[in-house]
């Protein structure tokens, strides 16, 4: 008869599928999906060579080749965009692996208008400081390396997709990179905020070895004051927005001191 007896509830209910919660990539989990993101920059990188190559029809294939390639004033202001969709696509997969929201991970969030003057206002500050430091000790305010990445995307036709480059794409996937994503997760790690505003800033310098120590130092003092004020106003978009008005700055300056 108790194969008559209806079946009870709780095996009449469905069975709901386990969620696994969001988290966030502490320590070594935020280093190792920050190295695949790092590999696909390079990847885009090489992968603008390889067509300018094809594209130019630069063979047969050798170093000098390569190089002449390389240095051409179109192919760092394409190399810089091309980064920009391999970052978003290499943070995507590493954020959705985590389970939580794209724009919640990264602080892609508005911020105050008293925000966004302090932190102009900031970086004002510490830029001339370091162009007085450079005039005092007899030093170039701008980067040889700017005014001849300059010169020659302007001999290439190519200044105006530079200017994008730096200015837009450039901000964005390193801001993302650094102040989004590699410090979220070593802020909730034992580093805690200052540790991850430190180490965030030095990898992010790194990204920057076409200069000499002067200015890598420049760049990394920018690196933590945007650091700070990613973690004072909890909004990646504010650092991004500095980050392009700093390198529009640079770019005006170079080519006013250079007299084009």
């Amino acid at each position: 008869m108790d194969s008559l007896a209806p079946e009870s509830p709780v095996a009449m209910m469905p069975e709901i599928p386990v969620m696994r919660p969001p988290k966030i990539w502490k320590f070594w989990g935020t280093a190792l999906w920050g190295l695949f993101v790092f590999a696909a920059m390079v990847v885009a990188q090489v992968a603008v060579v390889v067509a300018l190559l094809v594209w130019r029809w630069e063979w047969p294939l050798d170093l000098a080749a390569v190089v002449r390639v390389a240095s051409g004033g179109l192919t760092l202001p394409l190399s810089v965009i091309a980064e920009l969709p391999a970052v978003l696509i290499a943070l995507w997969i590493a954020i959705r692996r985590s389970g939580t929201a794209f724009t919640d991970y990264l602080a892609l969030r508005r911020t105050s208008w008293r925000n966004f003057l302090t932190g102009v206002g900031g970086l004002f500050v510490l830029v001339m400081g370091w162009d007085l430091l450079s005039r005092a000790t007899g030093r170039e305010v701008t980067p040889g390396f700017m005014a001849d990445v300059l010169q020659s995307a302007r001999a290439d036709g190519a200044l105006w997709l530079l200017v994008i480059a730096f200015c837009v794409a450039a901000p964005i996937s390193e801001e993302l990179f650094a102040r989004g994503f590699l410090y979220r997760g070593w802020s909730e790690s034992p580093l805690k905020v200052p540790g991850a505003i430190l180490l965030s800033s030095l990898l992010w310098t790194a990204l920057h070895l076409q200069y000499d120590w002067f200015f890598f130092g420049e760049v990394f003092c920018i690196g933590l004051l945007l650091g700070y004020l990613r973690y004072r106003s909890q909004s990646t978009w504010l650092t991004i927005v500095l980050h392009g008005l700093n390198n529009l700055a640079a770019v005006v300056q170079t080519l006013w001191l250079a007299g084009t």
